[in-house]
């Protein structure tokens, strides 16, 4: 049958396929549009299911804040290539992923793929979909909220490297004056990679670890047994001092940490929850 230019570009502008693709998906399902989308999606799971073993390393990192800043979220949208994470519809399609996970703030990574998308499918059936628009394997890699109560505090969000980084950073303070701080916290979250925000918070393997490599380091150097324990124990606040978000040097001043470079900005401002997703 004969398929109109006007039901390609419908088909298009839904699933953002190429025209030959949506042209060969129309005359399949006879000029019905839904099932040229369901061939769409079929040709996506069958793709999905041959490069499943491939590494999507490449994409983009959405970071997002609601209108009141009291909610964020922080997405990744995978990709095999770099080709495909800079094109604009790639960095659109997590965008609307990201938007859909700020109004619905879904507790997990599996909660957010069974959202419903434009169209009526869900956000993991469209993810399929384009795998077989894009020709490549795509999937939502990972997923963070911060969520807080109104008058408790807000959220800001920072993308960092076009999309390779993205951090939302919680402040326990409302108010246009505390948002540059935060973001330049958010800026620090990204460049320097804290595993923590405080001391307490950092994993008790994590530290006993750091206190056997501290022995072990003074060992290797000679020190005294009875001292062993005491050096690993000076080298394990060191380790504090430069992987817990509050205790590590700002970046712009290097004289402060982020506790005492926030506390100058306003008495008791602070961090008080952190998310970062990177490419790397």
């Amino acid at each position: 049958m004969s398929i109109s230019a006007k039901d390609v570009k419908q088909l298009r502008d839904i699933t953002g396929a190429g025209m030959m693709d949506c042209k060969k998906a129309l005359t399949e399902s006879n000029g019905d549009i839904e099932g040229a989308i369901e061939n769409l999606r079929k040709k996506g799971q069958k793709l999905s299911a041959k490069r499943a073993e491939r590494e999507a390393n490449e994409g983009v990192v959405i970071a997002l804040t609601s209108h009141n800043k009291n909610n964020g979220v922080v997405l990744r949208l995978s990709s095999e290539t770099d080709f495909v994470s800079k094109g604009e519809g790639f960095i659109d399609l997590a965008k609307k992923f990201a938007q859909i996970a700020l109004t619905k703030l879904p507790d997990t990574l599996e909660d957010l793929l069974q959202l419903p998308f434009d169209g009526g499918i869900s956000i993991g059936d469209k993810v399929i979909e384009q795998v077989g628009v894009i020709g490549e394997k795509i999937e939502i890699k990972q997923y963070e909220k911060i969520v807080t109560a109104a008058g408790e505090g807000q959220v800001i969000p920072y993308i960092h490297m076009g999309y390779r980084a993205g951090v939302i950073v919680a402040l326990n303070k409302e108010g246009t004056a505390a948002e540059e701080p935060g973001r330049n916290v958010a800026m620090q979250v990204a460049a320097m990679k804290p595993i923590a925000l405080d001391k307490g918070d950092v994993p008790q393997e994590i530290v006993d670890k750091e206190i056997e490599i501290g022995k072990e380091l003074a060992r290797n150097e000679g020190k005294p047994a009875e001292m062993l324990e005491k050096i690993a124990t000076g080298r394990l606040n060191k380790f504090f001092k430069e992987t817990t978000l509050l205790n590590q040097a700002y970046v712009k001043d290097s004289k402060k940490t982020i506790a005492s470079y926030l506390d100058s900005i306003e008495s008791g401002l602070t961090v008080t929850e952190f998310k970062h997703i990177s490419l790397t």
